[in-house]
């Protein structure tokens, strides 16, 4: 589905990722895990078309992804949340909903109200207002308004409670088995996340240095080793 031959990809001078290859196929949850640094970020903003110095090629549905063309990569169905909480403060959360659906069914937002029950009660408050969790829901919410085939999520549970992180990382799981929408997920919390996902990644310097089963790396004595 997501497809990673031979990446490489710089900013300026720095090289983020050097010679990365794997494939996400349909319907997968992985993890991408490593420490600050190792080019994870990169990683998932490749796939969306936000890198500009990108070697080697990024294909979805085995089409090329192209760098600079966000927009045009998301209407294709990749969908990309980024670190922080990124909803429309000023607006409610009903209205935030709304935006995100404008080139796609309206209707969703009830479906979004079915998943994140909290935004139902809380569809009239401004999203600025929201607790941090909540504001995280919401950008889900409005990341699935897209209709996405593949969800791209940057590290989505930074600074949230650790009950919250499990509903967040026990939300995406449920998203990926009710809708069968690809999940890949860069997270700090190697733990946790180990038991929503299916596969793990583990970035390195740059360089992709595991790829297999989250119970494997889940396992592996010297885990930390890795990072």
């Amino acid at each position: 589905m997501l497809r990673y031959e031979n990446v490489s990809a710089s900013y300026g001078g720095f090289q983020a990722l050097k010679d990365v290859s794997f494939e996400v196929r349909e319907g997968e949850r992985v993890g991408v895990f490593g420490h600050n640094g190792a080019g994870k970020t990169t990683l998932l903003r490749c796939g969306i078309g936000d890198v500009g110095e990108v070697g080697g090629r990024v294909l979805y549905r085995g089409e090329p992804v192209e760098s600079g063309e966000v927009y045009r990569n998301a209407r294709r169905g990749i969908g990309f949340v980024p670190q922080g909480h990124n909803v429309f403060r000023e607006l409610s959360v009903a209205q935030n909903l709304t935006i995100a659906g404008l080139m796609h069914d309206r209707g969703g937002i009830e479906e979004m109200y079915g998943l994140f029950p909290i935004l139902r009660e809380r569809r009239d408050q401004l999203a600025g207002s929201l607790s941090g969790g909540q504001q995280q829901m919401l950008a889900l919410g409005m990341a699935l308004m897209t209709r996405p085939s593949i969800l791209l999520l940057d590290e989505p549970c930074t600074g949230l409670a650790p009950i919250v992180v499990r509903d967040v990382l026990h939300s995406l799981r449920s998203i990926n088995e009710r809708s069968r929408t690809t999940i890949v997920i860069v997270e700090q919390n190697v733990q946790a996340t180990l038991r929503e996902v299916e596969r793990a990644l583990v970035v390195k310097t740059g360089r992709l240095i595991f790829d297999g089963p989250s119970a494997e790396l889940a396992g592996k004595e010297n885990l930390w080793e890795l990072f």
